[in-house]
C-alpha cells in the first residue's frame, strides 16, 4: 500500500455515504440485502479515467472499513433465506468497494491498511466457499467464475503489496497464514510457490506456512494419500482456500488408481476405503464421483466395490458437485463466520477435520506405503 501523507483519510462514518445511500433509494436500486436503510454498503464504482478523486466525506476511513467487513461477516455471509449465488454477489462487490476506498487513502497506516485488507480477503473466501463449489456453482445467475477468481487475485495481490511495504514478521503477525492461504488458493502453481520461496527464512518457517507448503509439495508429486491426510488437518480458513483444487486432486486420484489396477477383467477396489482415502463425505458420493469417470460400482450395500477396468476411465469427465462437510464445513466447530473473518476464532492453526487422523490410519504400516505408491500421479 502506498503511502503519502499529502492526502488526507477518509471522514465518512458510516457503511454507505448518506448521499449515495439517498440517490440509490431514490432510483430504487438498494439491493435486497439492504431493506433497511442503515444496512445500505457502498457499492462498487468504477473508477473513470480523469475523474477527480472522491472528497473525504466520500470514503470510509479504516476503522469505519473494518466495521463494513465485520457487518458483513456477521450479517450477511451467513444468510439462509437470499441465494447463495445473492450473498456470493452481494458482499464480493462491496469488498471490492472497501478496497478501492482503502487504495485512494495511500496516507492510511500500513497497520490498519493490513487488518482491513486479510479481513476482506477471509471474508471473500467465507462467502466463496462453504458450499462445495464457489463461484462455479452459480453458473445461470450471471456470476462469471473467471471474474471472480481474478477478484480473489486482485485481493491477495493488494494484501501481499501491503506486507511487502512493511517487511518483517513483527510488523504483522498473520503474514505467515494468509501467505500459506495465498499458496493453497494457487495450488501446484510455480509462479505462486516461487513468490513464496522467496520470502524471508524466518516468515517461511511458520508454522501455517510449513502447512501449507507440504500440502503443496504433495499436491505437485501427485501423492494423493498424503495430500488428503494433510487437508483433513487443515483450519477452517485454509480448507477454504485450498477448496476448488479437491474436485481435481479426487479425479487424478482415481486416474491413478485407473492405472495401477486397470485390467481387461477388471479389479475391485472397496468403495468404503476409496471414500475415507479421498476424504469423501458419504459413499453415495464415491459411487457419484466412480461413475461420473466411467466406473462401475459392484455389490451390496456395505459392500460396495469400484471396478477398475483397462480402458474404461473417463479422463474429462465433468466433475460432479460434491459437498465438503469433512474437508471443510466441518471445521468451524461452532465459530461464527465473523470469529473467523476477524482473526478471532480459537487458533487458526488447530486441527481440522475430526482429531486430525489420517485417512489410512486404518491400515497397517506396509499396506500405507503400497497404497500410497498406487495413488502417486506419475509426473
Amino acid at each position: 500500500m502506498p503511502r503519502g501523507g499529502a492526502l488526507p483519510l477518509g471522514t465518512c462514518p458510516d457503511l454507505c455515504p448518506a448521499t449515495e445511500r439517498a440517490e440509490r433509494e431514490q432510483q430504487r436500486r438498494l439491493h435486497r440485502l439492504e431493506a433497511a436503510p442503515a444496512r445500505a454498503v457502498k457499492e462498487y464504482a468504477r473508477p473513470a479515467a480523469g475523474k477527480a478523486r472522491p472528497p473525504p466525506s466520500q470514503l470510509r476511513p479504516p476503522r469505519v472499513l473494518l466495521a463494513t467487513v465485520r457487518y458483513l461477516a456477521a450479517e450477511v455471509a451467513g444468510r439462509v433465506d437470499v441465494p447463495a449465488a445473492d450473498v456470493t454477489a452481494f458482499v464480493w462487490d462491496r469488498l471490492r468497494a472497501v478496497r478501492l476506498d482503502l487504495l485512494l487513502q495511500p496516507a492510511a497506516p500500513p497497520p490498519d491498511a493490513v487488518a482491513v485488507l486479510e479481513a476482506a480477503l477471509a471474508c471473500q473466501l467465507c462467502v466463496a466457499g462453504p458450499s462445495g463449489g464457489g463461484p462455479a456453482r452459480y453458473p445461470d445467475t450471471g456470476l462469471d467464475p473467471q471474474l471472480l477468481h481474478a477478484q480473489m487475485q486482485e485481493a491477495f495481490g493488494s494484501l501481499r503489496r501491503c506486507y511487502a511495504d512493511t517487511p518483517g514478521p513483527e510488523a504483522h503477525p498473520r503474514q505467515g497464514f494468509f501467505q500459506g492461504l495465498f499458496l493453497l488458493y494457487n495450488l501446484g502453481s510455480v509462479e505462486a510457490l516461487h513468490q513464496i520461496l522467496l520470502l524471508p527464512r524466518g516468515l517461511r518457517s511458520c508454522p501455517a506456512l510449513c502447512q501449507a507448503l507440504a500440502v503443496d509439495a504433495a499436491f505437485r508429486e501427485g501423492n494423493a494419500a498424503r495430500l488428503f491426510r494433510l487437508l483433513r488437518a487443515l483450519p477452517y480458513l485454509p480448507s477454504l482456500a485450498v477448496q476448488r483444487h479437491v474436485g481435481p486432486a479426487r479425479s487424478r486420484a482415481l486416474a491413478a488408481l485407473a492405472r495401477a489396477l486397470g485390467v481387461p477383467t477388471g479389479q475391485s477396489y472397496p468403495l468404503a476405503h476409496l471414500a475415507r482415502l479421498l476424504a469423501m463425505d458419504s459413499l453415495a458420493e464415491t459411487r457419484a464421483l466412480c461413475q461420473a469417470h466411467g466406473l462401475d460400482v459392484e455389490g451390496e450395500a456395505g459392500e460396495e466395490r469400484a471396478l477398475f477396468v483397462r480402458g474404461h476411465f473417463s479422463e474429462n469427465a465433468p466433475i460432479p458437485a460434491l459437498s465438503c462437510s469433512l474437508l471443510v464445513n466441518s471445521k468451524l466447530r461452532g465459530q461464527t463466520l465473523e470469529q473467523v473473518v476477524m482473526g478471532e476464532a480459537a487458533g487458526d492453526l488447530a486441527a481440522g477435520a475430526g482429531d486430525g487422523v489420517e485417512v489410512t490410519a486404518d491400515l497397517p504400516q506396509p499396506e500405507q506405503e503400497a497404497e500410497e505408491a498406487q495413488l502417486r500421479t506419475p509426473r
